[in-house]
């Protein structure tokens, strides 16, 4: 039960930080002027930063640049890339057509590097052999801010789906756990009330052993006294089931706690991913 929660908890709270992602991050996300040193040559680009594992950012892109290589999307190549040629996070592209930046071919060349924050994506554009500059080429620089942003848009809203079906897991995983308590509190309640049947019995029969042993020898009093240990053996039984009982009415009521609180949550990003798309 303490399992379940302690994940219960973790995963709202990544719920609640990714529910606001979109927009403070993917949509916001900052692409600044850069400079950086690639293969031992220093490059002038755009820089953006993300809030997620560097393994993951570098993952992405990799498969981004190789998915837009020289392939079509939707019939028509929108990016269409040469083949992209990759190095410890290095990923680079001799020839690529990106018609809503230049009609002529670029050269491009990226970096993923990891932060303590998570990770920072570095690309640096030739354009006729000048490179991406925010002064010398604006309209350039613009068209390539956006190419970034919605790259980080995709990513951020991939990484908030999935945090949303690690959520439907949990509820799924406590609905059933209340479901199993339930059927063990039956079960356990049942128990009790066929103790108590026999605690009632045995009461009885010591009331009647007592009265029949006034006058009798030490014969009976030894039945006597096997009579109420076997009747302090049930009261301790009885205790006992009765803990347990409580212990299993206490997960119950926890599991169904959960399955409310995620729900709730849940609907709340999935609404808030539903505007945004």
């Amino acid at each position: 039960m303490r399992q379940t929660f302690t994940r219960l908890v973790a995963v709202t709270l990544l719920l609640m930080f990714w529910g606001m992602a979109p927009s403070a991050q993917a949509q916001g996300a900052k692409v600044e002027e850069a400079e950086l040193v690639v293969n031992g040559v220093s490059r002038k680009g755009q820089r953006i930063t993300f809030q997620l594992d560097s393994k993951v950012v570098e993952k992405s892109w990799k498969s981004y640049l190789k998915e837009k290589s020289g392939s079509s999307v939707n019939g028509t190549s929108f990016w269409p890339f040469a083949k992209a040629t990759t190095s410890k996070g290095i990923y680079t592209v001799e020839e690529g057509k990106i018609d809503t930046i230049s009609n002529a071919p670029l050269h491009i060349v990226s970096k993923v590097d990891g932060t303590a924050d998570g990770a920072v994506l570095f690309w640096a554009l030739d354009l006729n052999s000048k490179p991406l500059s925010q002064q010398e080429t604006p309209k350039e620089w613009d068209r390539s801010a956006g190419l970034l942003q919605q790259f980080a848009r995709n990513l951020y809203l991939e990484d908030i789906q999935m945090q949303v079906e690690d959520a439907e897991d949990v509820v799924i995983y406590s609905k059933e756990e209340a479901k199993q308590m339930a059927r063990l509190a039956s079960k356990i309640q049942a128990k009790i009330a066929k103790r108590q049947e026999e605690k009632a019995q045995l009461e009885a029969a010591l009331a009647a052993k007592t009265k029949e042993l006034e006058g009798m020898d030490n014969k009976l009093q030894s039945n006597l006294s096997r009579q109420e240990a076997l009747l302090n053996a049930k009261e301790r039984e009885l205790a006992e089931m009765d803990k347990r009982l409580q212990k299993s009415l206490l997960r119950q009521e926890v599991a169904l706690r959960e399955i409310e609180i995620m729900s709730s949550t849940m609907e709340a990003v999935k609404s808030k991913i539903g505007r945004m798309n």
